[in-house]
């Protein structure tokens, strides 16, 4: 083994690893916020640990002075899709964007895994910018619905524990659970219309309780306080009964009531 300090080697891949978390998370908020819908689910990141980075540089024997170069995951990233067709819009995102340099892609999805993994990597030069000046490193990005990374994250457990020699046995069921988890995947994507349709609902109903609720708590301050105490209990009423409609009708009352609030204080000012 070289005598490198590691701590000081993984920095710029720790620090890509959370400059990349960032900038996925940004991207997701604001497709949500564009469309109403965002393809990523959530995303993680890890550098992978000294151990793992030895153990690997083994199995693929890959001399120590060549890790930077001859290991692709020392810096990963995961993005979560809900629906397998979300995997591909992510990809499409990170392919175009100006940041970052995708170099290989490497498709499990459409050609799986003896194992029956499933997954989109795609492996990346990013530009770091530390104390000593700019620094290129690679990282992996994974895309997987959430059904193939619970199976992934079971299959990665099991073979860490038995050293990747699984019995046969336990293979053949692992195998069955990927096929069981693509078949998850394939009903999801057939009924997605439908899922987002309840998603998109519920969002909604929960925009108009809080902002209700907020704008009833603002009575108060420009002093409506009987009818603060009117429009809770008109609340309280809508919400025991499951009375979307009531409480829309509600939200409209309470804005009115604000906007001519405000328009005694400031004319121009309204929701």
């Amino acid at each position: 083994m070289d005598g490198r300090d590691w701590g000081t080697f993984l920095l710029p891949y720790e620090q890509a690893v959370e400059e990349l978390k960032v900038k996925f998370k940004t991207m997701r908020a604001e497709l949500k916020k564009r469309e109403e819908y965002a393809p990523i689910e959530f995303v993680t990141g890890r550098v992978k640990k000294i151990s793992s980075i030895l153990e690997k540089s083994r199995r693929l024997n890959v001399p120590l002075d060549q890790v930077e170069t001859g290991i692709e995951d020392i810096a990963g990233i995961r993005i979560m899709c809900q629906f397998v067709d979300d995997i591909r819009r992510v990809a499409e995102y990170i392919r175009a964007r100006k940041d970052l340099t995708v170099l290989i892609e490497k498709d499990y999805i459409t050609n799986f895994k003896e194992s029956g993994y499933r997954s989109f990597h795609m492996i990346i030069e990013y530009p770091v910018q530390t104390a000593l000046g700019q620094k290129i490193v690679l990282a992996e990005i994974q895309i997987r619905t959430l059904a193939m990374n619970f199976w992934a994250t079971i299959e990665h457990s099991l073979s860490y524990k038995f050293r990747e020699s699984l019995p046969d046995d336990m293979r053949a069921r692992l195998k069955k659970t990927a096929e069981a988890a693509f078949v998850l995947d394939n009903e999801m994507s057939a009924i997605r219309l439908q899922i987002l349709e309840a998603q998109k609902a519920f969002e909604d109903d929960s925009n108009i309780v809080s902002r209700t609720l907020n704008i009833i708590h603002q009575l108060y301050f420009y002093h409506l306080v009987n009818e603060a105490i009117e429009a809770q209990k008109r609340f309280n009423d809508c919400w025991e009964r499951h009375d979307m409609e009531g409480l829309k009708d509600l939200l409209d009352d309470v804005k009115a009531l604000l906007n001519n609030a405000r328009k005694g204080e400031n004319p121009d000012e309204q929701l």
